[in-house]
């Protein structure tokens, strides 16, 4: 264990070396080697102004707004399970997972320990397949089967 003890130890030495910015150190031995990265970072501040000016000749292009994805956009039609949770009426996909989240917390459906896993009902046992318990995972891959 001793020599596990000795190569951690020399781990973070290396690090602060190549850090300048590491917090202090408490062992003078990484005192010492902080000393000896004072002066590579002083080498490194005088090549910063160089990097600064190149980063400033890069964003001459026009920035456009964000655009969002048309296929999240798209509406598509429930199937009849999926239009009993969220509606019959064409919906994008992501308004569709809104009203399928909707659901489930307004009907408390979401796992009270493992959050991750959503509780079906008789209405979301449909959508889901049958299966009792799904992850938010597996639920918006089942979900999307029912999308057309």
């Amino acid at each position: 264990m001793a020599k596990k003890t000795t190569k951690k130890a020399a781990a973070p030495k290396k690090a602060t070396a190549k850090k300048a910015t590491a917090k202090k150190a408490a062992a003078p031995k990484k005192a010492t080697a902080k000393k000896a990265a004072a002066p590579k970072a002083t080498a490194k501040k005088a090549a910063a102004p160089k990097a600064t000016a190149k980063k400033a000749a890069a964003p001459k292009k026009a920035k456009s707004a964000r655009k969002p994805n048309a296929a999240f956009m798209k509406p598509l039609n429930p199937s009849k399970e999926l239009a009993e949770i969220v509606g019959a009426s064409a919906l994008p996909r992501t308004e569709v997972m809104k009203k399928v989240w909707a659901y489930i917390k307004k009907n408390n459906l979401q796992d009270a320990k493992n959050r991750r896993a959503i509780n079906a009902d008789d209405k979301l046992k449909a959508v889901f397949g049958g299966k009792k318990q799904v992850t938010m995972f597996e639920m918006t891959k089942l979900v999307s089967n029912h999308l057309k």
